[in-house]
């Protein structure tokens, strides 16, 4: 005998309804409730909204079949299984995810039920990049299984130093960072494996000094320092500071503000030239090259910087003063002194050269009668951090009335130049921008000085 109860609500002892019908509409429990299926019941007609449960307390370390509904762990760090997926009708969905970033050692198989398909091929399929992850959504019988989700980013927490600023390329495990201009270095976050990984690598340089004119001396190379971290293999100069404490940088979150010297401005036929500016990271000064002397009224000295200025060679026998490099004193010294000029009589003269990074500019020695040689720029410091190696802070070569002085080694000092009668150009290039050189001293009739290199700070780090 069949019974039927008509009620449109049922409500439990204390009031809470269980069942509401309201017009068309069929309200199963009430606000706050939990709906349960008893252990080992099923529903059916429900259908999905394209999620799964995630299966949090089985991870899945063998061969096993998939249910719908259901997405799974999948932990293949001690041998490759696979995942038979259940016989599937439409709208059926199953998924699964790389729990130990392992697949790509021991791949996880997945297999379809029978002669159905996956991605209309009736074969199985075998994952095999790091950290991936597929959701499978069953169609029909022509396509079968259908990818509908498929990452194979491994996105996980980074341990290590995550920072912005500057142009940022990579080389092997560190990141570089490099500004040849004003910026920040904001570090987001810092290294959570060791102190040691937050000690960074980095390279200060300032710009160079400008040349002198009229039988000019060679400006001084930019102020040059260095740390290389032993975390960040490359090949640094020879003034590597590290591990000297007072010139580690060890960075936390913060913004570290960057600033980058220009080069000292070339002037007029016998003005003032002018010295390079400094560049700063966060405690890290680097000085400004020292100008090159002029020779003739105003009679100019060599100036004081990361490297010195190199002294003119004045009228008769005077000889100008060259500047003092690792000014303000450090440790390691961030540059050398200039050279002094050499004057062989009223007609042949020659001005010193500008002080390098590694080198002091060379003296152009006097001659009773016929010119002196005029002196190369002192040697600048070559280092790899960049990710190649290239030589920064050399210090400009002399001018005179007969030869210039060559551009300095290891650097980006300009040579100095000679006398347009003698074949000088009648005007003089600028040192190269970002490097930190000297401005090459002038002839006796340039117009113009040179100028000294901007320069640049780049700084280094792992990031994985």
């Amino acid at each position: 005998m069949t019974s039927t109860v008509k009620v449109n609500n049922v409500q439990a002892s204390d009031g809470g309804n269980i069942i509401n019908q309201c017009g068309t509409n069929i309200t199963i429990g009430a606000s706050g409730d939990t709906i349960a299926l008893a252990s080992g019941a099923s529903q059916t007609g429900f259908g999905r909204t394209g999620t799964v449960d995630w299966q949090t307390s089985s991870i899945k370390t063998a061969t096993f079949t998939a249910a719908n509904g259901e997405g799974y762990f999948a932990d293949t760090s001690s041998g490759a299984f696979t995942m038979n997926l259940p016989a599937g009708t439409a709208g059926n969905i199953v998924s699964v995810v790389d729990y130990t970033n392992t697949f790509q050692t021991n791949n996880l198989t997945i297999a379809p039920n029978g002669s159905q398909k996956i991605g209309g091929v009736a074969a199985s399929n075998a994952l095999s990049t790091e950290g991936q992850s597929v959701t499978l959504v069953y169609v029909d019988d022509t396509e079968g299984w259908k990818n509908v989700q498929d990452s194979t980013s491994n996105l996980t927490g980074n341990p290590f130093i995550q920072a912005t600023g500057g142009t940022i390329t990579t080389s092997g495990n560190c990141k570089i960072h490099t500004f040849t201009g004003p910026g920040t270095f904001t570090v987001a976050s810092a290294s959570t494996n060791c102190a040691a990984e937050n000690i960074v690598s980095y390279m200060v340089v300032a710009g160079g000094g400008a040349g002198g004119t009229n039988h000019g001396a060679g400006g001084g190379g930019g102020g040059f320092r260095e740390i290389k971290s032993p975390l960040t293999p490359y090949t640094a100069s020879p003034l590597d500071g590290y591990p000297s404490a007072p010139n580690r940088v060890t960075v936390t979150a913060q913004a570290y503000p960057i600033t980058v010297g220009a080069g000292g401005a070339g002037t007029s036929l016998d003005s003032n030239p002018n010295d390079g500016n400094p560049s700063t990271f966060s405690t890290i000064t680097s000085a400004g090259g020292g100008k090159g002397g002029t020779g003739n009224t105003p009679f100019v000295n060599g100036g004081n910087g990361g490297s010195g200025g190199a002294g003119s060679s004045g009228p008769s026998t005077t000889v100008g003063s060259a500047g003092t490099g690792n000014t303000p004193p450090v440790s390691p010294a961030q540059g050398t002194n200039g050279g002094t000029g050499g004057t062989d009589n009223t007609s042949w003269r020659s001005g010193g050269s500008g002080g390098g990074a590694t080198a002091a500019g060379g003296s152009t020695p006097p001659g009773p009668s016929s010119p002196g040689p005029s002196a190369a720029g002192g040697a600048g410091a070559t280092t790899n951090i960049s990710g190649s190696p290239l030589g920064y802070s050399g210090g400009g070569g002399s001018g005179g009335s007969y030869q210039g002085g060559a551009a300095s080694p290891c650097g980006s000092g300009l040579a100095g130049e000679k006398n347009t009668s003698q074949g000088g150009s009648p005007t003089i290039g600028n040192a190269a921008a970002n490097r930190g050189g000297g401005g090459g001293g002038a002839g006796s009739d340039q117009p113009t000085g040179s100028s000294g290199g901007s320069g640049i700070v780049i700084i280094r780090y792992k990031f994985q």
